[in-house]
């Protein structure tokens, strides 16, 4: 269970990290790239590209969270670093195959290690993402001289072209899981050695001094001394029904040796 709840953390924190780099995408679209296309014309500014500023802005998280990893896998990018590797391939095949999928979380083998991960469909939905990745005639000549003619083109309005993918180590997971454990033992042990000591307390304040006090005196009056201390017996337990039960047994004895007497 509490690696459930730890793997359930962990997606959920690299959702929001997902959702922060599809927010920058956005941005980058509607405001950064009306103001820097126009001083296009020989200087190519990569700050324009949606995929380059949120990849930009998640490296700036990950100073925080060193964890994490996002690649925004493309099949046929402008950028060589986005190309999307086998395994980011057959999703990207899986969300084009079933338009209604739109997110795919799962865990796959590395040479670190298993590793968990979230991928989210990019589907061209802005036209605006088409004037850089339509043909190369409509590129900016600035961009075509960065990264040539070759790739990132052909792009059609609402095709899937890729996929957003952050991944973590299941170590991260298993280690939440694993610190919880402990500290849910703690407190349990912590929980049961007090028990054991406020029982211990009570069953010496209730039972046992009380039952001490009582043998002694009872050993006082088997020994013939009728003046010990009377057993004093307060509550309903049952050490207090005792006291009460050989305090009239002593009476009866005191009574029944006043009469040999006599």
């Amino acid at each position: 269970m509490l690696q459930a709840n730890a793997r359930d953390e962990v997606l959920q924190r690299a959702g929001l990290m997902m959702d922060a780099a599809r927010a920058m995408r956005g941005y980058t679209i509607d405001e950064i790239k009306p103001l820097l296309v126009p001083h296009m014309t020989e200087v190519f500014f990569p700050q324009t590209v949606p995929a380059y500023a949120a990849t930009q802005a998640f490296d700036k998280l990950r100073e925080s969270q060193p964890e994490y990893i996002y690649k925004e896998a493309t099949l046929n990018p402008t950028n060589p670093r986005d190309r999307a590797t086998d395994w980011e391939t057959h999703l990207i095949q899986q969300f084009r195959n079933h338009s209604r999928q739109t997110q795919i979380v799962g865990t796959r083998q590395t040479a670190t290690g298993p590793s968990l991960y979230m991928a989210r469909s990019i589907q061209i939905s802005n036209p605006g993402c088409l004037a850089c990745h339509s043909t190369p005639d409509a590129a900016p000549v600035s961009m075509i001289d960065l990264y040539g003619a070759a790739n990132g083109f052909g792009w059609q309005l609402d095709e899937v072209i890729g996929a957003q993918v952050v991944s973590v180590p299941m170590t991260v997971a298993n280690d939440k899981a694993r610190k919880t454990l402990l500290t849910v033992m703690g407190l349990l042990t912590g929980g049961f050695l007090l028990t054991a000591i406020v029982l211990n307390v009570m069953l010496r304040h209730i039972v046992i001094t009380p039952a001490i006090r009582m043998s002694a005196i009872a050993d006082e009056v088997s020994k013939g001394n009728l003046d010990a201390p009377e057993i004093s017996s307060s509550g309903r337990d049952e050490i207090a029904t005792l006291g009460e039960s050989f305090s009239r047994m002593r009476r009866s004895l005191e009574k029944a040796m006043k009469m040999l007497e006599d």
